[in-house]
């Protein structure tokens, strides 16, 4: 009898609501996640950053329940593009990311690009002066479901294009037109902008199609206005997850053009449409 009773009080607390919400975990204040990543090119907004060789990448993110996220990310980059330095591309960035309506996300935020000890000669360095690559853009972005708009504005000039870096510059004689040259004062790259929008969606289970096409302006330099594509297909196999994507640009080559310092054939065309291969993980 004792125990028939005792059965009938515990069923009755675990159905009631009182009991159900005392046994339910409290959402987390902030949630603290990592990634890393090996792929064959990187390639940011349709342009390799690494001289079409591999990279290796990973970051931390900070996520509060309010919305306010903080992270980092970094990966190797080439020091034919970025000379002088580490051969590093260290992200900061921040903002605010929530559903402001059903299945509509809003994000607002920053990002610094930083590499460390990187510098790019001046045009005219008799005094041995240089420019750093760093560059700082605010963004806002819309997602709807499996659909994603985001624009991005430089606060400051264009990874570093301005007068002093890009006045009297011209095309890389072995890819393109050498005559094609700016003006000796084009102006500040302050204010380029892009446009990203891109689809991720699910075609069987753990497995996605990923498509984007972004357009990217440099303001007062617009023989470098590009636009770029990537379309492919990502797979989650025991929490790693492998993609393969076509990727490429139709930039000018001879604006995006790297050599080897003292090595004329050695130059490549960083905006080529290839096949890049990626495995990561998050944890």
């Amino acid at each position: 009898m004792r125990r028939t009773a005792l059965w009938l009080f515990v069923t009755a607390a675990l159905a009631s609501p009182a009991f159900a919400q005392a046994q339910a975990a409290p959402a987390p204040a902030y949630t603290l996640t990592g990634n890393f990543a090996l792929v064959t090119d990187y390639r940011f907004r349709g342009i390799s950053q690494t001289y079409k060789e591999p990279a290796v990448q990973g970051g931390i993110d900070y996520v509060h329940s309010s919305g306010v996220y903080l992270g980092t990310w970094a990966s190797n980059v080439s020091g034919n593009q970025y000379p002088n330095g580490a051969s590093l591309e260290w992200d900061l960035y921040g903002g605010w990311r929530k559903e402001v309506a059903k299945d509509l996300s809003l994000d607002l935020g920053g990002l610094y690009y930083y590499y460390p000890g990187s510098k790019i000669y001046n045009i005219n360095p008799a005094d041995g002066s240089s420019t750093k690559p760093d560059n700082f853009e605010l963004y806002a972005g819309l997602s709807w479901k499996w659909l994603s708009v985001k624009y991005s504005y430089a606060l400051t000039d264009f990874f570093g294009i301005k007068n002093e870096t890009f006045g009297t510059a011209c095309q890389n004689a072995s890819t393109g037109d050498p005559t094609d040259c700016f003006g000796a004062a084009p102006g500040s790259s302050k204010g380029s902008g892009y446009l990203d929008l891109g689809a991720n969606f699910e075609v069987a289970p753990k497995t996605n199609v990923i498509a984007h096409v972004g357009h990217q302006t440099v303001r007062n330099y617009g023989e470098l206005d590009y636009t770029d594509y990537k379309l492919g297909l990502t797979r989650d196999v025991s929490g790693w997850v492998v993609g393969a994507a076509v990727v490429g640009t139709d930039a000018k080559k001879g604006w995006y053009t790297a050599c080897e310092a003292g090595n004329p054939t050695s130059c490549k065309k960083l905006g080529e449409t290839t096949l890049v291969l990626s495995v990561a993980r998050s944890f």
